[in-house]
C-alpha cells in the first residue's frame, strides 16, 4: 500500500478526500487477512525496538466521535507484547491538570524508551475542542496571553515540543480517523439500537456533531500547521473500519523500519562467557 497519499504536507481541505476510500483493496476479507500479516511484523519489530532500547515510538490517534479509534487500536496492536506498549485516553483535563500548562498531562505520559505510546486523543484536543467551544479562558492562563494569537502560539509551541521530542529519540505519527457525517450517523443510530453499545452513547455527541462544520476546519488548520517530516499526520479513510485498520498497520510498519531496529550485538567477552555458560549447562547432563 503507498502510505504516503495518506500523509499530509501543506493544505487540507478534508472534503476533498474520500472517507470510503479504500485503494486497490478488494475487499474486507483481503483486508482482515493483510492485518493479520502485518500484526505479525510489528509484533518482529516492536520486539527489536524493545530490545534496542534507543528509540521510542508515538502513535496519536484523533477523530470525530465513532470514527473508530478504540476499535482501530484494539485490532492493529492486537499482537504488540503488552510489556512494551502503554495506552492512555484523554479525557476533559482535571482540577490538578488545569492548574499546569497543556502539555504537562501528556509529557508524563510518554512511552520509554524500547516501547510504543499510544495517545487516544492528545495534546490536539488544546487546538480542536478548546478552540470549537472558546474554552481558552477556562484554563488559568494570565490576561495578556488570552487573545486572538493563542492558536498560532499553540501550533508553534506544539511544533517545536514534537521536534524536540524526535531529536531525543521519540518518533511521532499521528492520525487523523476521517470519517464522513452519514456513516457517523449510521455508527449513532446502531449505538442507540444495540443494547451492548448504548454506554458509548451520550446526549452530548450530538450537540457536538451540530458542530460538525467548525470541528472540520479546526482538524484542517491544526493538521496543516503541524505536519512535519519528524510529525507526520496522515489522514485515513475510516468510513470502512477494515481499510483504516490495515492502513494504519502499514503507516506503522514503515515507520518502524525506517528506524533501523536491530538487535543489541554481542561482543568477543560475551561471545567467550555465554560459550562458557553454555559448556556448564551441558556438562549438567540431564
Amino acid at each position: 500500500m503507498d502510505t504516503e497519499r495518506f500523509r499530509i504536507e501543506g493544505k487540507l481541505k478534508l472534503s476533498n478526500i474520500d472517507p470510503d476510500d479504500t485503494g486497490k483493496i478488494k475487499g474486507e476479507q483481503e483486508a482482515v487477512q493483510e492485518l493479520e500479516k502485518n500484526i505479525r511484523k510489528m509484533a518482529e519489530l516492536q520486539d527489536r525496538m524493545y530490545a534496542q532500547d534507543r528509540w521510542a515510538l508515538l502513535l496519536v490517534f484523533q477523530a470525530m466521535d465513532a470514527a473508530g479509534k478504540d476499535s482501530a487500536i484494539k485490532h492493529v496492536m492486537s499482537g504488540v507484547n503488552p510489556q512494551g506498549c502503554q495506552v492512555y485516553s484523554f479525557k476533559q483535563p482535571s482540577t490538578e491538570e488545569l492548574d499546569h500548562d497543556y502539555l504537562w498531562r501528556v509529557n508524563r505520559c510518554l512511552p520509554e524508551r524500547g516501547r510504543i505510546g499510544i495517545f487516544n486523543r492528545s495534546y490536539y484536543e488544546e487546538v480542536l475542542v478548546v478552540k470549537v467551544h472558546d474554552l481558552v479562558k477556562t484554563e488559568k492562563l494570565p490576561t495578556e496571553v488570552q487573545n486572538d494569537g493563542v492558536w498560532e502560539d499553540r501550533y508553534r509551541q506544539i511544533r517545536d515540543y514534537e521536534r524536540y521530542l524526535h531529536e531525543n529519540g521519540t518518533r511521532i505519527v499521528k492520525f487523523f480517523l476521517h470519517i464522513s457525517k452519514k456513516e457517523q450517523k449510521e455508527r449513532f443510530l446502531k449505538r442507540i439500537d444495540e443494547p451492548g453499545k448504548r454506554w458509548k452513547f451520550s446526549a452530548g455527541d450530538l450537540k457536538e456533531r451540530a458542530l460538525w462544520g467548525e470541528y472540520q476546519k479546526a482538524y484542517e488548520e491544526a493538521i496543516e500547521e503541524t505536519s512535519r517530516k519528524d510529525a507526520p499526520w496522515y489522514v485515513i479513510p475510516a468510513d470502512k473500519k477494515w481499510f483504516a485498520r490495515l492502513a494504519i498497520s502499514e503507516v506503522v510498519i514503515d515507520t518502524l523500519k525506517d528506524m533501523r531496529l536491530e538487535y543489541p550485538k554481542v561482543s568477543k567477552e560475551q561471545e567467550k562467557e555465554l560459550a562458557e555458560c553454555r559448556r556448564q549447562l551441558l556438562a549438567e547432563g540431564d
